[in-house]
């Protein structure tokens, strides 16, 4: 099998890693544990399947720019607003659509998963989950919405499964 640098010219596994939603989406793509790239997308206004075709374009570019090994995304968490949800629920979709049409693998968190890996609580508020984020990753003082947070720290979770998986050879 050849190896991960002999393939992509990297030597470290790289996550694209996407907080799904259809009117702001958080992306970012870690190699190893470097951040090498952050964002809030946020589509155009408009009606829901204009947003989610300019979720799915973004995404795609954003892939074939960074070439990443894997896809993270998080598990949908139910709120209240059924419509919100299936909105997302959507989102979730042509984001999954996305990686596996690149022909990537895609892994799926959930919140809690998420909040332990960065902050060893399943139950961290966002504001924890936030402090845990810049102190693990040194990202300056630029301002980000909470969905790249939300974006770094479950690439965070997923570079920190990925070496559990390697040496476990799972």
């Amino acid at each position: 099998m050849p190896s991960l640098k002999a393939e992509t010219g990297k030597t470290k596994p790289t996550v694209i890693a996407v907080d799904p939603g259809y009117d702001r989406v958080g992306i970012a793509v870690m190699e190893g544990t470097a951040l090498i790239f952050s964002e809030c997308f946020i589509p155009p206004k408009g009606a829901v399947p204009i947003r989610l075709g300019a979720v799915f374009q973004h995404l795609g570019k954003t892939i074939k720019k960074y070439k990443p090994d894997a896809l993270a995304i998080e598990t949908l968490f139910f709120t209240k607003n059924q419509k919100t949800a299936i909105h997302v629920a959507e989102a979730r979709g042509v984001i999954t659509l996305a990686g596996v049409e690149a022909g990537i693998e895609v892994y799926e968190y959930s919140p809690q998963e998420v909040k332990i890996a960065v902050t060893g609580s399943g139950s961290a508020d966002k504001k924890s989950v936030m402090r845990m984020v810049n102190m693990l990753i040194p990202m300056g003082n630029m301002k980000r919405h909470d969905d790249e947070y939300d974006a770094i720290a479950l690439a965070i979770a997923h570079q920190s499964s990925s070496k559990f998986r390697q040496t476990r050879n799972i």
